[in-house]
């Protein structure tokens, strides 16, 4: 019963997606019910292509590797490893990784590029039951970057996944997250399906970085708060980020 239900869902969101898909600017109306509206509204959407970013990364003065992360999709990997590439054989000495506005993504993908970056068997993140059970998700990568130091950004945009490394490269690796505050989530959910249809998603636990630092509710405080306005053209998160890597390395880029 529920594995009908389960592909009945995933068939009428299929057919859905199949309506809305069209050529290249042409409009869809599509009508919208969501919380906040007192009755379903029409939006006229024109179609476009979208080309959703995963990494970019370039290398900064000092030999640091400067990556930006926008999702933990499952493309991350792969260009995880071209990064890390890159940053061994040009000879960086240390890293900046941006984790500015990554929603998150998959919970494995997040383990797996924390392999990079920790030793193995080193804890990523602990799920924590109602019963105060804890299961801890180990890294279990190569380990290349681990020896390299590295800052990591943060602000109000990054959630979940992103909640996730930062913590752990926080609490094992000593890392310092510069930006503002995280967004704070960190529950693990399941769905359930009732016999009627109707779908419940519920919460059967959370995440917890390795040092014990809940993240639901409460998301990760930076070691350095830097307001992300600055001048044009400016990004003040970004140079406090070099600034401390280029201490750590004993580097500085007047030289």
């Amino acid at each position: 019963m529920q594995k009908q239900q389960e592909a009945d869902a995933a068939k009428q969101v299929e057919e859905a997606v199949k309506i809305i898909r069209g050529e290249p600017g042409t409009e869809v109306t599509l009508l919208i019910f969501r919380d906040g509206f007192d009755e379903a509204k029409e939006f006229v959407i024109t179609r476009r292509i979208i080309v959703v970013p995963t990494l970019d990364y370039e290398m900064k003065d000092g030999s640091v590797m400067y990556a930006h992360l926008y999702n933990f999709n499952a493309n991350a990997p792969a260009l995880v490893y071209e990064m890390a590439l890159n940053a061994l054989t040009r000879g960086a000495k240390g890293m900046v990784l941006d984790l500015r506005n990554n929603p998150g993504g998959f919970l494995d993908v997040a383990v797996h590029l924390a392999g990079w970056f920790m030793d193995r068997g080193e804890v990523v993140v602990k799920e924590r039951f109602r019963g105060g059970a804890e299961q801890p998700l180990l890294a279990s990568g190569n380990a290349a970057l681990a020896r390299l130091p590295i800052v990591v950004i943060v602000n109000g945009g990054s959630a979940s996944a992103s909640e996730i490394l930062a913590g752990a490269l926080r609490d094992i690796r000593g890392a310092k997250l510069v930006g503002a505050k995280t967004f704070g989530k960190g529950s693990v959910q399941e769905i359930e399906y009732l016999r009627d249809g109707a779908t419940i998603k519920v919460t059967i636990a959370e995440w917890i970085t390795p040092a014990g630092t809940k993240i639901e509710g409460e998301g990760l405080a930076p070691d350095h708060e830097v307001k992300e306005n600055g001048e044009e053209g400016k990004d003040p998160q970004l140079e406090k980020a070099l600034e401390l890597i280029w201490s750590a390395i004993g580097y500085s880029p007047a030289e």
